[in-house]
């Protein structure tokens, strides 16, 4: 499968860069967002860059099924091969002017996300993996860390507040006394922070499947894991942990309440 998946990454490469140079365009410009349904906010340039994306997609992949933030899903039903893409990942913080933001596109084949990129516009990085073909920093390999107690982790997180709303309050309160340090670098920065081996964990107790589409390979290729709270791997579980791997033994312990050894 990686040579077949060649062009497939060089694909997602190319269109999140240029999405992500889309976007760029509208960075701290003062750009005043609209509001969702879900009060969530959403801009020119995320819908934009959304277009981009699926324009480029429907040329060189027609029979390709696409599931993005802004614009919904397309008719998947005889599709093997489906597209997950997050314009601007972080649409928060790139309203503030804060450079975390992201754009993601994943590629999904059978039911497996096998191709993975998590573009950061404004700082340049492109973190780029796919199956057998291992994980990347603008070119250059990546691993996770070697870092095997909780009490020496950073663990990242994007909004204290929706730990307690959806019902993870004390599996936190467990995982802030444990840990060495949680820091709030959140979103789809958090995760690239765990595959490049700045952090050791990230925790999303609520996650749409198109903001950690890429992950499960890059995580994957970077010797880490993308699972949910249980430690399955799926992007479907709307929960998300990203770990070095060595840790996630530790964490489900601490998520469960046992007693770790």
């Amino acid at each position: 499968m990686p040579s077949t998946l060649r062009r497939e990454l060089d694909f997602a490469i190319e269109t999140a860069h240029l999405a992500g140079r889309l976007t760029l365009g509208f960075f701290q410009t003062g750009l005043v967002p609209d509001r969702k349904a879900d009060d969530s906010p959403v801009t020119i340039a995320d819908r934009k860059a959304e277009e981009l994306i699926r324009a480029r997609i429907e040329r060189a992949y027609p029979s390709h099924a696409i599931l993005g933030e802004e614009f919904g899903e397309t008719d998947s039903k005889d599709a093997t091969h489906r597209w997950i893409i997050d314009p601007i990942d972080g649409t928060k913080a790139f309203v503030h002017g804060v450079p975390l933001y992201a754009v993601l596109l994943g590629l999904e084949m059978d039911g497996t996300v096998e191709v993975g990129v998590a573009h950061f516009p404004a700082l340049g990085g492109m973190l780029a993996a796919a199956t057998g073909l291992g994980c990347r920093w603008n070119g250059r390999p990546v691993h996770v860390s070697d870092i095997a107690e909780m009490r020496h982790a950073t663990v990242c997180f994007s909004d204290a507040a929706t730990f307690a709303k959806f019902g993870r309050a004390e599996a936190w309160e467990r995982i802030q006394r444990t840990a060495s340090i949680c820091a709030g670098w959140g979103d789809a920065y958090g995760h690239a922070l765990v595959a490049t081996g700045r952090a050791e964990i990230m925790l999303d107790p609520i996650m749409n499947a198109w903001d950690c589409g890429p992950f499960p390979p890059i995580l994957k290729e970077a010797g880490g894991t993308f699972t949910d709270w249980s430690g399955e791997e799926t992007i479907h579980a709307e929960e998300a942990i990203s770990t070095n791997g060595r840790l996630l033994p530790k964490l489900l312990e601490v998520i469960r309440n046992e007693p770790t050894v």
